[in-house]
């Protein structure tokens, strides 16, 4: 049952045993049933009201017994009976009383957040970053540092090893956190266990490494692309809160995008939904090598090429600046009015508009969050961006600057690790209800 919407209609199991697909009170099992189908039938049945009522919590927290039973439908013995034994299993727990209300004064519920914590791990080309979070997604330790790794098993080291340090930096057990959730760039190939398209992380395509990640982690992983974690965070806690399709386009080293509508991820058929750094230009860029096999495509492709952060410094060099250069430097120049930096941000600019053209044209998205390391500076950014794009195309969704910054990918993971450890710690309590 979602938040806020209608309670689910309490409905006796059929015949045959199958069970109702909302709240039932744990007593209305049909007087027919017996034996050892009316004891798996009441367990089953106590676990689908518990459920309901922990997410209602979940949902409305702090709330009553009473209104408990007013939004699910169930009656008042049936949710007290419920809640208590969630309470015994350390998943709610009480928080004060009602004030204001006539009569004796209700006392209240939420869920308890200490019931499990999960770990989010950021890896990143020039960072890596790493939270510990409880089941409500407070951040209660953290930790970054430069990722300066030139392999994948440097790169593992590194991560494992600040993962234990968080962990014990927010005082708790291993065997405490439930889930991690690893983010990173290009797309993993659960069938071989390995990331492909990862180019700025040298060695990190090995096959093993979710494998390698749990024996070291000591908990189940779940790795995702980077911009997709990104654009959940930006759902979750940033620009894109409460918006039905929006895309989150990161461009910094590399070139991404994430795609969430209602609330969801689009992954596509194999993960790579929002790899938009492969799609090709025409005609061929003119820094594409001349001896390169006809047909063959750059190995981080050639939109990517022509956007990422070694664009923009190439695109500077070409209108005349000179000296050690970087993408910061040049928007850095830019900002304080300064040519040809100036001109060469007002290129990127133009390049991305043919970016968010190309996207809208196919998904139509209500927003375009804009984030990574070049699209950061979207004070310089947006204002060329939507000019370009008018002239492009009738078709203009709002853009707008990412609001986490460089912490959309850890609060993505951790939003996500929260999702999969909720589940895992009811799970893990149900079980022990039907025999």
């Amino acid at each position: 049952m979602t938040a806020g919407g209608t309670p689910p209609t309490a409905e006796t199991p059929a015949d045959d045993g199958a069970v109702a697909a909302g709240p039932v009170a744990a007593g209305d099992v049909g007087g027919g049933v017996g034996g050892a189908g009316a004891h798996w039938n009441r367990g089953v049945l106590r676990s689908i009201n518990e459920r309901v009522l922990l997410d209602r919590v979940r949902a409305a927290a702090p709330i009553s017994r009473a209104q408990l039973a007013r939004d699910t439908g169930l009656s008042k013995p049936t949710v007290s009976t419920a809640l208590d034994t969630l309470e015994r299993a350390g998943l709610v727990r009480a928080v004060g009383l009602e004030t204001g209300a006539r009569g004796r004064a209700a006392l209240l519920y939420e869920p308890d957040p200490t019931a499990g914590y999960v770990v989010g791990i950021d890896v990143g080309r020039a960072w890596i970053r790493v939270a510990v979070a409880d089941l409500d997604g407070n951040l209660l330790a953290r930790q970054d540092r430069p990722n300066r790794a030139r392999s994948s098993a440097t790169m593992l080291a590194t991560a494992t090893n600040l993962a234990h340090a968080v962990v014990a930096d927010a005082g708790l057990e291993a065997s405490a956190v439930v889930h991690t959730v690893i983010g990173c760039p290009g797309v993993y190939d659960r069938a071989a266990d390995r990331i492909r398209y990862a180019v700025n992380l040298p060695g990190w395509g090995r096959p093993g490494l979710r494998g390698r990640m749990e024996v070291a982690l000591g908990t189940t992983v779940e790795i995702v692309n980077d911009a997709n974690l990104a654009a959940l965070g930006e759902y979750h806690s940033g620009a894109g809160v409460g918006c039905p399709l929006f895309v989150y386009v990161t461009v910094g080293t590399g070139l991404g995008m994430g795609i969430v509508a209602e609330g969801r991820l689009f992954p596509g058929a194999n993960g790579a939904a929002g790899e938009i750094g492969f799609l090709p230009l025409s005609p061929r860029p003119s820094d594409v090598a001349e001896d390169a096999p006809d047909g063959v495509v750059s190995r981080r492709g050639m939109l990517e090429d022509a956007v990422s952060a070694d664009a923009v410094v190439r695109g500077a060099r070409a209108l005349g600046m000179v000296g050690p250069l970087s993408a910061k430097g040049v928007f850095d120049a830019a900002r304080r009015g300064l040519e040809p930096a100036a001109s060469a941000v007002r290129h990127e600019a133009q390049r991305l508009a043919h970016v968010v053209a190309a996207v809208t044209a196919v998904l139509d998205p209500e927003l375009v969050v804009l984030g990574g390391g070049i699209g950061a500076n979207a004070d310089l950014l947006l204002g060329p961006m939507t000019s370009t794009l008018h002239e492009l195309t009738p078709l203009r969704p709002r853009m707008a600057a990412s609001s986490l910054g460089e912490e959309a990918v850890l609060l993505g993971a951790v939003a996500t690790a929260v999702s999969v450890a909720r589940d895992r710690v009811f799970a893990h309590h149900a079980m022990g209800l039907v025999p």
